[in-house]
């Protein structure tokens, strides 16, 4: 197969990438699962903006750099501020109807900010995004999809990349393009405990790096404060903007811990929330209490998460909701310039499988969705279809059975990788744990999967978590001292 652009991924920056690249040439789009299935389609929150005119874009750069604790890149941070007014109006040109009121745009507030400045739409902001520009996507003639259709490995050579190596509809084929987009999201499926969808097996951060890529951050992971405590696959997400319409973190015994922990309360960076949920658990549940608000209230604020609190027999206008922190979002991940570049000739990447540095060491609430966008806004000036397309004779390695033994063993080391990645690169680390028993045995794990021959879709997802793995905990290791997300 062959295209002029190859976007992997069908989250919001995928998405969005596709839609400005078909103006330019022929895109081909390709998804492991359907198209909806992305880490954007289980946003809760919303998109943070400059778009009050009481706040202002030098506050909320100061927002972020205070979140990522100052170990931000600033221009890259002016650079997402200074373009979040657009982003948003561009989502509402192609159809997204956020919350309004007498036709202004109704704003909330998450942990870390001080004005409300997040733009939503009810509690399934990501969903609603996800569903415009789907719908968006499907319409234009020059974009194709292959759902469905996993990534494999890039084609590259003399550090210039040529397309992707796939699995579709049972077999091993190759697609080659002028450019190449990584727009693979996250890494949260290394982990035990996560809100993030089956698909986040970190496939774009390990493909980038075999091909030459550098990754940077790694350490860097998020985990969400407030996730249900109920022992279900991906932990269902009990969104900040809950807190930031007036819930109370409480303690077993009822107190309102966080008052002593940080002048914004409940709505500190979700860092500092994460780790002080993580010291109370070890003493009892810690739940979320908004059951002073009005029920009419909570059923429109609130659709999906009282829907879904309702049928594990949870009422949220009278019953706490007890939570628990889950591995959520990666602040670092591949390095790449503002127009999404990175050190591999015609490869981009956007969105969380990036390094920008607008998150530095700790992501402020709901700048995620807003640097996806924004950043794949900007590729448009760059997008240059080449006049012919190079095609390489690539091997193409035999595809395993689901049911051979490679693949249960892959299954199998999935399980301990999760595990180990949880007690070794968890809220807290310690960094002398990390060295004498997280890395090698990650690294044993590791050359296993390196030995399994043939290869299909559940083997490279293990391969790419423990590649993955690697990086984080050897990121984990050389930081020295407590920084941002990283605690220890």
């Amino acid at each position: 197969m062959q295209t002029n652009f190859l976007v992997i991924g069908s989250g919001i920056s995928g998405l969005n990438f596709a839609l400005h690249a078909a103006k330019k040439g022929h895109v081909t789009l390709i998804t492991k699962k359907k198209l909806i299935d992305s880490s954007t389609n289980f946003a809760q929150g919303g998109i943070a903006a400059v778009l009050d005119k009481t706040d202002n874009t030098e506050q909320h750069i100061k927002d972020t750099l205070e979140a990522g604790d100052y170990h931000n890149d600033r221009k890259a941070v002016r650079f997402m501020v200074e373009n979040s007014r657009n982003a948003i109006y561009r989502l509402i040109d192609l159809g997204v109807e956020f919350a309004k009121e007498k036709g202004n745009l109704l704003l909330t507030k998450e942990g870390g900010h001080n004005k409300r400045r997040i733009a939503y739409v009810g509690d399934y902001t990501g969903q609603e995004i996800e569903r415009i520009l789907v719908k968006r996507v499907k319409e234009h003639l020059n974009i194709k999809i292959l759902e469905n259709c996993f990534a494999l490995k890039l084609i590259t050579h003399k550090r210039t990349c040529y397309g992707a190596q796939i699995i579709y509809k049972n077999k091993i084929d190759n697609i080659f393009a002028d450019q190449t987009i990584l727009a693979t999201g996250g890494i949260g499926q290394i982990y035990s405990n996560t809100t993030n969808p089956s698909i986040a097996t970190s496939d774009g951060i390990a493909m980038a790096t075999e091909a030459g890529c550098k990754a940077k951050d790694m350490e860097f992971i998020q985990f969400h404060p407030t996730a249900l405590a109920k022992r279900i696959t991906p932990r269902f997400l009990i969104s900040e903007t809950v807190r930031g319409e007036g819930a109370k973190l409480i303690n077993s015994k009822g107190e309102r811990f966080m008052k002593k922990r940080h002048k914004l309360k409940g709505l500190a960076p979700r860092s500092i929330v994460a780790k002080e949920i993580y010291k109370e658990l070890e003493f009892g549940p810690v739940y979320l209490d908004i059951t002073h608000k009005d029920r009419k209230f909570l059923k429109k604020r609130f659709p999906k998460i009282y829907a879904k609190l309702k049928s594990y027999k949870i009422d949220m206008a009278k019953d706490k909701i007890p939570v628990t922190p889950a591995a959520h979002y990666l602040c670092g991940g591949i390095v790449t310039d503002f127009n999404g570049r990175t050190r591999i000739k015609n490869l981009f990447a956007f969105g969380e499988v990036t390094r920008t540095g607008v998150h530095g060491a700790n992501r402020l609430a709901s700048n995620s969705l807003l640097e996806a966008l924004v950043f794949s806004n900007q590729i448009i000036k760059k997008l240059k279809p080449a006049k012919k397309l190079k095609v390489l004779t690539i091997d193409r390695p035999r595809l395993s059975q689901k049911t051979s033994k490679e693949t249960l063993l892959a299954k199998s080391l999935q399980k301990e990788i999760k595990s180990l990645m949880w007690k070794y690169a968890g809220i807290v680390r310690n960094r002398k744990l990390i060295k004498k028993e997280g890395i090698p045995k990650l690294k044993e794990i590791f050359k296993q999967l390196q030995q399994i021959s043939p290869t299909n879709q559940i083997i490279a997802e293990t391969y790419n978590m423990a590649l993955t793995g690697l990086l984080i905990l050897k990121a984990a290791k050389k930081r020295r001292r407590t920084l941002g997300c990283h605690f220890i």
